[in-house]
């Protein structure tokens, strides 16, 4: 949502969305960090708005939230706009990123998953957790293997060094519907242009 305020704004509009505000306020995205559902994380959007601040204060990691009410939040400090899906499609989500910036995608998450640490990650072992949630920033190739780069809201000793990228980032190999080889796929989504 930040990065697509900004990018929509040409620059103009340089807030920080409050991830805070989503996880503490939403009742039906679910469980913080424990899980939630992406669509109703979006409804929320759509709705009530969300305010600016920063994502989990300096921690990393699950923290308890610097807030426990959320009445104190005024309606007019909100940001919100309409949400639509992408094509689920390479060509789609591709364009989408390059004209308007990252989108939220879903996937299935296997055992294997939690011990990334670098390069491509490709499904080898393990039973599936469940879905997650990310944010797909982009695409490359390496090695003749397509792949895709997104951020992951795990803490910094998940994935690759921190110091490189503004958060952990994974590369997922990819096919035509973006999935690998046994996990599965949902819509990305967008917020408005």
């Amino acid at each position: 949502m930040t990065d697509r305020i900004c990018i929509a704004s040409e620059g103009n509009q340089q807030v920080i969305i409050s991830a805070d505000d989503l996880l503490s306020c939403c009742d039906e995205c679910g469980y913080g960090c424990e899980g939630g559902d992406p669509y109703q994380a979006w409804n929320y959007w759509v709705t009530n708005g969300i305010v600016t601040g920063s994502n989990y204060t300096t921690k990393s990691g699950c923290k308890p939230y610097p807030y426990p009410p959320c009445e104190h939040h005024i309606d007019a400090g909100r940001y919100k706009d309409h949400v639509y899906a992408v094509a689920q499609d390479v060509s789609s989500i591709q364009k989408e990123i390059m004209n308007h910036g990252p989108v939220e995608v879903a996937f299935d998450v296997y055992e294997d998953f939690e011990h990334y640490s670098s390069g491509i990650y490709k499904y080898t072992t393990g039973e599936c957790l469940g879905g997650h949630a990310v944010k797909m920033l982009g695409w490359g190739t390496e090695n003749g293997v397509d792949y895709w780069i997104c951020a992951n809201s795990w803490n910094s000793d998940w994935g690759e060094n921190e110091a490189t990228a503004p958060k952990d980032f994974v590369g997922c190999g990819r096919n035509s519907n973006w999935d690998n080889d046994t996990g599965g796929q949902e819509t990305a989504y967008s917020i408005g242009k």
